[in-house]
């Protein structure tokens, strides 16, 4: 046996022969067809992080522990080594179809772990490539229920969905799936285009947005400062008018005052000096005179009393009036009283 096995190992490693297909090595975990187990010599030193597994006349027997072990010559055999520490296995490039039909390039890396050597020696006839087929059927399974913009943008929730799975089916195995993680993903080169263009759009739409949005602001705290613009000068308009009021009312009753203070003096003087009804009576002769002189200057209608030619009568007539004037507030009637009896006159002479 020995002699076989030693010939076959020179068969193997020769390159030239194109006829045999070499074993695919993997790392961290072996069985009969992949790497030749240690030959048993009585004493043998199991490594830390590793189990080996021994048959007794071809039959399970024990799992060796690291540190010493002691077998029986020719009727205990090592035939599994597994590994106990944690593999890296990469996931080969593989298609997977979206839910809304975009083919996607994607690989991997799978990292586990053998927590059972038992299961995973008798349990598997190739634990690694059974859970790196088993890897990818998975992501294939999971990419079909997500759309192109999910699997992009949620690839922690795809990664963790694959892992449950992966552990679910691979528990009979004695292997745990503890992360797995995609590297890379290729959408069709058609839609990367559309992608970068989307994206385009889309921060075109946010810029256009944004500088719309300024110009409404703009255009509100344009229309605000007007309104308030208005509100305080029509604020200040009103303040004017009601100080020009003021001033105009204070005006009236300061010239009032001052008018009924100077007839209140012409009235005393008229009554306490000698010969004031005469000034009195002159002053108006003269007004009476002057306002008649100023009708033809004014308009084209006038009023001619009935003697114009009569100017003694006219004065005697003003003093009249003057004379009617009373301390009772009756000057107003009289003096209209006449005036209506003047214009009657000069209708009638016109006529």
């Amino acid at each position: 046996r020995r002699l076989l096995s030693d010939d076959l190992d020179r068969r193997y490693d020769r390159p030239e022969d194109d006829n045999y297909a070499r074993p695919r090595k993997t790392r961290g975990m072996y069985s009969s067809g992949k790497k030749k187990a240690p030959r048993n010599t009585v004493i043998k030193f199991v490594p830390q992080q590793e189990a080996w597994i021994v048959e007794r006349m071809g039959r399970f027997h024990r799992i060796l522990e690291p540190g010493l072990a002691i077998l029986l010559p020719f009727i205990d055999r090592i035939k599994y080594v597994q590994s106990l520490k944690e593999v890296a296995v990469e996931i080969p490039t593989q298609s997977a179809i979206t839910q809304d039909n975009v083919t996607l390039e994607m690989d991997g890396v799978l990292y586990y772990k053998v927590v059972d050597p038992y299961k995973a020696s008798y349990g598997v006839a190739d634990a690694e490539f059974s859970i790196i087929q088993l890897a990818q059927t998975t992501m294939r399974a999971e990419i079909g229920q997500m759309t192109l913009d999910t699997t992009l943008s949620e690839r922690n929730t795809l990664n963790h969905n694959i892992v449950a799975a992966i552990n679910i089916a691979s528990e009979s195995w004695g292997i745990r799936c503890l992360r797995y993680e995609i590297r890379d993903i290729h959408p069709p080169t058609k839609v990367v285009e559309a992608m970068h263009s989307q994206v385009s759009a889309e921060r075109s739409k946010r810029a256009q947005i944004l500088e719309s949005e300024g110009a409404r602001q703009a255009a509100i705290n344009y229309a605000e400062g007007e309104k308030q613009a208005q509100i305080l000068n029509s604020e200040a308009v009103k303040m004017q008018q009601i100080n020009r009021a003021m001033g105009e009312a204070e005006a009236i009753i300061r010239t009032a005052e001052a008018e009924a203070e100077a007839i209140a003096k012409i009235a005393k003087a008229i009554s306490q000096s000698n010969g004031g009804r005469d000034a009195v009576t002159l002053h108006v002769a003269e007004q009476y005179v002057n306002a008649f002189s100023k009708l033809a200057k004014e308009g084209n209608t006038i009023i001619v009393p009935a003697a114009t030619n009569d100017v003694s009568s006219m004065v005697a007539q003003a003093m009249t009036i003057f004379k009617s004037l009373s301390p009772t507030g009756q000057a107003q009637e009289v003096i209209k009283t006449k005036d209506e009896s003047l214009i009657l006159d000069g209708d009638n002479s016109q006529s």
